[in-house]
């Protein structure tokens, strides 16, 4: 390898250079034996935040209009309490928020099924503690995720 190599590799990134040096990281879900494209891969970082900003907004809304009697730091008090619970209730019942079945995502168990109330609950808390929705994977699933041994996929 030249020196001009090792040295600009800091640039585009430990992933670009372990590729240039022949290593094969495959696509985003691979390893979990999902496909590349199409309905059940791994859904975009992309649409995942707008689900996620989705939830937020509404979770907000509820809270405003309902508990914060006109409060904005209430209601984002509120706003977090709401979000675990619609996260849990339907997470837990048919796999998605509303955030994700607008924009076409789903939570499944690495396996293929569906969560079990356990991980829902722990994911669910995690995502709420939003430091492990941060930290990804190379599948480019979170540390919420990961502990659930959950993957959001697409419809």
């Amino acid at each position: 390898m030249d020196n001009r190599q090792a040295i600009g590799s800091w640039l585009s990134g430990p992933r670009a250079a372990a590729e240039e040096m022949g290593a094969d990281f495959g696509y985003r879900g691979k390893r979990l034996g999902l496909p590349e494209n199409g309905p059940g891969s791994v859904a975009p970082l992309g649409r995942r935040f707008g689900a996620i900003f989705i939830d937020w907004a509404l979770c907000l809304l509820i809270a405003y209009g309902l508990f914060a009697h006109g409060d904005q730091q209430a209601a984002g008090n509120w706003a977090v309490g709401i979000f675990l619970v619609l996260s849990v209730l339907t997470v837990g019942t048919i796999g998605c928020t509303p955030g994700k079945r607008i924009l076409g995502i789903r939570v499944v168990a690495e396996s293929g099924g569906r969560l079990t109330l356990g991980r829902v609950i722990v994911r669910s808390v995690l995502l709420c503690l939003a430091i492990p929705a941060l930290v990804w994977d190379r599948d480019g699933r979170g540390l919420h995720d990961r502990l659930a041994r959950a993957v959001q996929v697409r419809i």
